[in-house]
């Protein structure tokens, strides 16, 4: 929604004034638009690997939607996790294993169906609390294995604002490649009347208008929207890391929670009493 008010903005800003005192007919050089387009599109193609490309275009839609991670969210992920550790600490560690082996059947995870249904996150939770169940563990070696991982997922998660980003910075390079196309057409047409060489040299100099435009005004926003929102689905990995490291170093699930909560953006971070009351209505429904 926000980026078509931007760009609705952009539009209005450059081409609406510009049409106050100059003709939009002026601005209409399709071959130039294809030719924009079509360098962007071999640049994309020829500078990633398949993995980048599928990456990227997987992403893309993402900045249409609004953001996953809402307080109501983070809310069901830690009431998840204080479930799991209440019954670790009532039950035993072992209590929990066939909960872990298949989530799908599990009551617990099955009550909070939107942290189920991420695929990436239950990963993130039934691994480390298999091995949790699987033996005795040191905390320090654990929290590093989970850096590393969350480290991994930030990195995978940045490559479509990375590859967005150079897009950006290449695209006034495109534009101008296409003006100086124009410009070579130009100085093959010398002996034109001016006004037909005038009309020749406003087309060539859409090119450069149209790649600085493209590159600010459209790519650019989509860049930064696609940064932050890695960043934010960074954050949920960052919390159950919390949680469970606090489990692991021998603190109650209530506390444990805690630490998850801290951890949380200001936006999106439920208040104590907030959690704490969430808590205490899933034990209820019990």
């Amino acid at each position: 929604m926000f980026l078509f008010i931007g760009y609705a903005i952009i539009l209005a800003a450059s081409v609406g004034t510009y049409a106050v005192h100059g003709s939009l007919a002026a601005l209409f050089m399709p071959l130039e638009y294809v030719a924009i387009v079509g360098l962007m599109a071999g640049g994309f193609i020829a500078g990633n690997g398949i993995k980048e490309i599928k990456a990227t275009l997987g992403a893309l839609p993402s900045v249409l939607k609004g953001s996953r991670f809402t307080k109501a969210l983070y809310l069901d992920l830690l009431s998840l996790l204080f479930e799991i550790l209440a019954k670790v600490r009532k039950e035993g560690l072992m209590s929990v294993e066939s909960d872990i082996e298949h989530p799908e059947e599990s009551g617990i995870f099955q009550k909070y169906p939107i942290i189920a249904s991420d695929h990436h996150v239950m990963e993130f939770i039934t691994d480390y609390l298999r091995m949790m169940v699987g033996g005795n563990l040191n905390a320090f070696e654990i929290e590093n294995l989970m850096d590393i991982e969350i480290e991994t997922h930030h990195h995978e998660a940045h490559v479509p604002a990375h590859i967005m980003s150079k897009m950006a910075d290449a695209v006034p390079a495109f534009g101008i490649v296409v003006a100086v196309m124009g410009v070579v057409n130009v100085m093959g047409s010398v002996g034109e009347p001016p006004a037909v060489l005038g009309k020749m040299i406003g087309g060539a100099l859409v090119g450069t208008f149209i790649g600085i435009l493209a590159s600010y005004g459209f790519v650019a926003p989509i860049a930064t929207q696609l940064e932050q929102k890695a960043e934010e689905g960074g954050k949920i990995y960052q919390c159950v890391k919390m949680v469970l490291l606090a489990s692991m170093n021998g603190y109650a699930p209530q506390v444990a929670i805690e630490f998850g909560r801290k951890v949380l953006y200001s936006t999106e971070r439920p208040s104590f009493l907030e959690l704490e009351e969430e808590v205490k209505n899933r034990k209820a429904q019990k």
